[in-house]
C-alpha cells in the first residue's frame, strides 16, 4: 500500500498499526471463539452429545421442508442486526451518492445531509425489525411450548444404562481374583 497510495505513504507508523490492529484483533477474536467452541464440542459426550446430533438434524430437516419464503424470514430474524448495520451503511452510501452531486452545498452540508438520510431510513429499518420481534413473540406467546429439553436428556440417559446393564448381562468380563492379581511393585 505504500507504493500505492501517497497518502497512505504519508501516514506515521503508528496509525498504520492502528489500522491494523482495528481489522487483525477482531478477526482473531472471532476465530479464536470459534475455535473454541469447535474444541468443546469435540470434547462432548455420551447422551448430551446424541441429544444435540438429533436436534440439529431436526432443525436441518425442518430447514429443508421449508419454503424459500419461509428461510428468507428465518435468515432475516438470526441476522437482524447485521441487516440493520447493513441497511445503515448502504443508506449512507445511497445517499452521499446522490448528495454528493449537489454543487451548491458545502462538503459538511453533505455530510450532514447524507447522514440524515441515513438516520432516517435506519429507523424506518429499527422500526419493521420492532414488529417483526413482535409479531414472533406473539407467535410464541400462543404456541407457549416450554422448554423440556431436560426430559429427553433423562430418557437418553435412562437408554445409556439400559444399553450397559445389557451388555452386562450378555458379556461379564473375567476379572482376576485379587489373590492371583500381579502387584507390579513387588514384581
Amino acid at each position: 500500500m505504500n507504493r500505492a497510495w501517497p497518502a497512505y505513504r504519508r501516514m506515521p507508523i503508528s496509525l498504520k498499526v492502528l489500522g491494523g490492529v482495528i481489522i487483525v484483533a477482531p478477526l482473531l477474536a472471532i476465530q479464536g471463539e470459534r475455535r473454541g467452541l469447535e474444541y468443546d464440542r469435540s470434547q462432548w459426550q455420551g447422551a448430551t452429545v446424541r441429544l444435540l446430533d438429533e436436534r440439529q438434524l431436526k432443525e436441518e430437516m425442518a430447514w429443508q421442508q421449508m419454503s424459500t419464503r419461509d428461510k428468507i424470514a428465518e435468515w432475516a430474524d438470526r441476522h437482524q442486526y447485521s441487516i440493520i448495520i447493513g441497511g445503515w451503511a448502504t443508506s449512507l452510501a445511497v445517499a452521499g451518492a446522490i448528495i454528493s452531486r449537489n454543487r451548491y452545498q458545502t462538503t459538511a452540508q453533505k455530510v450532514v445531509q447524507a447522514r440524515m438520510w441515513a438516520q432516517g431510513l435506519t429507523i424506518g429499518l429499527l422500526i419493521a425489525a420492532g414488529a417483526m420481534t413482535q409479531t414472533k413473540r406473539l407467535q410464541q406467546s400462543k404456541s407457549s411450548q416450554a422448554d423440556h429439553s431436560w426430559i429427553d436428556v433423562l430418557h437418553q440417559h435412562e437408554k445409556e444404562r439400559l444399553e450397559l446393564m445389557k451388555m452386562a448381562a450378555g458379556e461379564q468380563p473375567q476379572t482376576p481374583s485379587p489373590s492371583t492379581q500381579r502387584n507390579p511393585l513387588n514384581a
